[in-house]
Parts: structure tokens; sequence; C-alpha cells
């Protein structure tokens, strides 16, 4: 069954018709050729199809086109502010060689926006010592074990992941 479909990917607004069992990671690389989304896994268990929607990462693999109707879709590609400009996620990855091949660099900087969202709202994770406190970013060890939890879902073959958690935390201090 397929039925029509709306959304805003990178600040653009497309009209589609999609098979109702079409994921969100689909429709952005098979239907509008979003690249910067990567097919890693396609189980939700690496990371390379993060996303943002309407703002919170979301694993694009795991998601139907048809229940993000209208929704604001941010790619890698979407995050920077103008043509000629990079997000300061990408200068921060850039900064601090947090990535080798660069297959989950998309997710990485996706993910590590929606963190920096996270940490900035207070959100406690698992590793979170006071859950009504929120995560202490002050202490260089909480903020590193904060981000690596929160990055967990976003794997790297190459194991950049020192890089990647300096690349966020330089973010978070700023």
């Amino acid at each position: 069954m397929e039925t029509e479909l709306t959304l805003r990917v990178d600040g653009a607004t497309h009209h589609l018709r999609v098979d109702t069992r079409t994921s969100l990671l689909d429709a952005l690389r098979q239907r509008l050729g979003a690249t910067s989304p990567k097919k890693g896994c396609d189980h939700g268990q690496c990371g390379a199809c993060t996303v943002l929607v309407d703002g919170r990462r979301i694993l694009g693999c795991l998601a139907l086109a048809v229940a993000h109707e209208g929704a604001e879709v941010t790619t890698a590609a979407g995050l920077a502010p103008g043509p000629d400009e990079d997000h300061p996620v990408h200068r921060a990855f850039v900064e601090h060689d947090a990535f080798q091949c660069g297959y989950c660099t998309p997710g990485q900087a996706c993910s590590a926006v929606g963190v920096l969202d996270e940490l900035e709202r207070g959100w406690p994770s698992s590793v979170t010592a006071a859950l009504t406190d929120g995560p202490d970013l002050a202490d260089p060890d909480s903020l590193d074990r904060e981000i690596a939890e929160r990055m967990s879902g976003n794997l790297c073959r190459c194991g950049a992941y020192k890089g990647i958690r300096a690349a966020v935390a330089q973010e978070v201090r700023r």
C-alpha cells in the first residue's frame, strides 16, 4: 500500500509517494538522494543512519517514513548554517581527528548535535549520578562518561572514539 508523504529535509520540502513500509532511511537515500545518512546494519545497532527529526536524534532505519509526515528532518549535510559554513560539531570533529574512514561520521555528527541538546536541557542518562540534579558537566570525568554513554549507540569500526568524545566535550564547554 502506498501513501502520500511530505518531509522537510535539510530545509527543503519534499512530497513523496511511498510504500507504507518504507523506512525513513530508505526514503531519504533512495527517494530523495540524501547520501549522508548511511545504511550500516539496517537493524538499529550501528547508528550510521542517525538523523535529527524535529531536533531529536533517531535511527532512520528503524523509523517508518509515514510516521514522520510533515517532520523536519536534518541530516549531517543539513547541519551547516550556510552553504560555505561548517557546523561547530563538524569543525570540532576535524580539530580532534574524530573520524578515520568517515563512514560513521554523518551519524556520529547528528548524534553529537542531539547529545549537546540533551545535555543543555539537563536530561539525565543511565550514568548520571543524581537524576534530579542532571548531568555534572563541570567534572571532566563525569562529562566523559556522559558523552561515552550517550554516543554509545553510534559505532565506529576505526576506533575514533577518543576523538569523538573530545570533540563533543569541546562543544559542551563552549
